[in-house]
């Protein structure tokens, strides 16, 4: 059982990142276009409109992904809830390795997005 409540907790931290994150950056984008924290690719870095335009649309993505994985994840988790460690540990392993589809996968709507939205230069279309 101790090992099925670890990997409970340990499959719900993505979800969790995804939601705090999803908020913070819907929210709050970070102020200052940096190289450390945020959405930082090459077309979000371009001025301020696509910084905050950038974190606005990936944390949307990564919010309501977040509330969609959070249940599904410990309904899944529950299916396994009584068997052997072996079980339990690849089933949670595979659930982490989904949950990183919609993790890294945000990345490429919201690219899209800036295309659609801004020219080469950053310019709002």
């Amino acid at each position: 059982m101790g090992f099925w409540i670890f990997m409970v907790i340990m499959n719900l931290m993505i979800p969790l990142m995804m939601i705090i994150f999803g908020k913070i950056f819907l929210k709050n984008p970070p102020k200052e276009i940096n190289g450390v924290y945020g959405y930082r690719t090459g077309r979000s870095m371009k001025n301020k409109d696509t910084w905050d335009f950038a974190h606005r649309y990936f944390g949307r993505l990564w919010l309501k992904g977040g509330l969609i994985l959070l249940p599904v994840s410990f309904v899944i988790m529950l299916f396994v809830l009584g068997k052997n460690e072996d079980i339990v540990g690849t089933v949670g392993g595979i659930l982490c390795f989904l949950q990183t589809i919609p993790l890294i996968g945000a990345i490429f709507p919201t690219e899209k997005a800036l295309i659609k939205e801004f020219d080469a230069e950053g310019r709002k279309r």
